[in-house]
């Protein structure tokens, strides 16, 4: 268990079997339950958590991200370095936009995307690390 989790006293009697698990006891751990109660998301946060995973979940939109942990780039060059169209690669990059991932600052008559903040970038790297040890 990490610093921040409670330690669990066992439960005591236990009446479950593969197919049904279950306590024998309602709220065993009073203490612990409430602690989570208190940590958990309200419906809407739970939801707006949800939609950033979900951009997380295309391959498209997580190669995007990956080459703009790199630089920033424009749409044109984003499209070339994947492959596909800019049209394609517009519509990825709206919903990334949208989602508060990805930022756009014009330089003539471009746009200039980015990772939105060090968190982006952060997620990217946890995630990186987690698939690959």
């Amino acid at each position: 268990m990490t610093d921040h989790d409670h330690s669990v006293p066992p439960c005591g009697e236990h009446t479950s079997s593969p197919e049904s698990p279950s306590c024998a006891y309602l709220a065993a751990h009073p203490a612990v339950a409430e602690a989570a109660r208190a940590a958990m998301l309200s419906d809407e946060e739970q939801g707006r958590l949800s939609e950033l995973f979900r951009m997380f979940g295309d391959p498209t939109r997580l190669r995007i991200l990956t080459v703009l942990q790199v630089s920033e780039l424009c749409v044109c060059d984003i499209a070339a370095l994947l492959g596909m169209t800019v049209s394609a690669i517009s519509h990825q990059l709206r919903l990334l936009r949208s989602a508060g991932l990805v930022i756009g600052r014009r330089e003539g008559k471009s746009i200039i995307y980015a990772l939105a903040d060090d968190h982006v970038r952060t997620m990217m790297q946890n995630g990186i690390d987690h698939i690959r040890e």
